[in-house]
């Protein structure tokens, strides 16, 4: 049935196909950002072996003592650093009295990383820290980031091609944003204790920002998504492919026609209590002056900053 599954789509065709073939990726997509907000895209060319060192450095620094990782706790949400248990609850977002979220993260701002054309971002927020007890963090993430922001731009020219616009619209409204970058850490029951009534290791909530690129692993507390009709299915796992969704920002440019869609990640699973996750997310936004308004003709949408809608949904989730 249309609208309750996450279609997989091999972007092959859209990097050595003819123009035919680009517009048949570009039109998959759309189905699918129209049925549920998110698609799974194979053949990305983002090297996988990036995002295992990535997960094996952030490990290596989630799991050293408190008192270590303490200096690079962030001051608020947003900035680059540590964020502790405790400091997230992404359900707030609609009003749900949620239990703090059962993760860490590791946060980095792209801002700081240079541009392909090496021209600033502007908005940048914080500076990254990068741990001593763990040298070849800032390696490995930049590596992947570079790797990842090439991804992102090519999406969006998909997404151009979606909707009929000059690529511009929205390639050069995004290619300097100073976008974020996020380690989430999942720990098993075992290491979270019990869980409780209506906790998750993320609560449900909607992406900010245009789109948001997501290397995750498969598990028993795993991503949901919420259908338009109020259930909650499981995001599909393929080895080697990227979860994509929209943020809210999208959903306005696109006129309403790709959902920003509600998921979260459920709680530990009592029947894996040594289950630990870790998900790579990159939160692509639009560059932080741009208006966000409908490019195309569709649902109305009040004109807004992209950088302070940015800063009020933050605000919104802290606990």
């Amino acid at each position: 049935m249309a609208g309750t599954h996450v279609r997989i789509v091999d972007l092959e065709l859209w990097y050595s196909g003819d123009a035919e073939g680009r517009r048949g990726v570009a039109a998959e997509i759309d189905i699918s950002l129209r049925e549920l907000g998110f698609v799974v895209v194979a053949n990305h060319g983002v090297n996988p072996a990036l995002a295992d060192r990535v997960r094996h450095a952030s490990a290596r620094f989630f799991h050293l003592p408190t008192e270590t990782k303490k200096p690079h706790e962030v001051a608020s949400l947003g900035e680059p650093g540590w964020v502790p248990f405790g400091l997230e609850a992404n359900g707030y977002i609609f009003g749900e009295d949620t239990p703090p979220d059962l993760k860490e993260s590791w946060v980095v701002n792209m801002g700081q990383l240079p541009t392909p054309d090496g021209s600033p971002r502007p908005h940048v927020v914080g500076t990254n820290h990068w741990p001593t007890e763990v040298a070849e963090l800032e390696r490995d993430i930049t590596e992947y980031l570079i790797e990842v922001e090439r991804l992102n731009l090519d999406l969006l020219t998909m997404l151009a091609v979606a909707l009929g616009i000059d690529v511009d619209a929205l390639v050069g409204r995004c290619a300097h944003a100073a976008s974020t970058f996020v380690v989430n850490w999942y720990p098993p029951l075992v290491h979270t204790g019990a869980v409780a009534e209506n906790q998750f290791r993320i609560g449900p909530h909607t992406d900010f920002g245009s789109i948001t690129i997501l290397d995750r692993q498969p598990g028993l507390g795993g991503l949901q998504i919420q259908t338009p009709d109020g259930h909650w299915v499981d995001a599909p796992w393929e080895s080697g492919s990227l979860v994509i969704n929209v943020g809210d920002l999208l959903e306005m440019w696109s006129g309403g026609r790709w959902r920003s869609a509600r998921h979260r990640v459920l709680p530990p699973d009592a029947d894996a209590p040594n289950e630990s996750l870790t998900s790579l997310v990159y939160f692509c936004e639009p560059d932080g002056d741009v208006i966000i308004e409908p490019l195309i003709e569709g649902d109305q949408f009040e004109p807004v900053r992209a950088a302070d809608y940015l800063q009020a949904r933050l605000d919104q989730i802290t606990v």
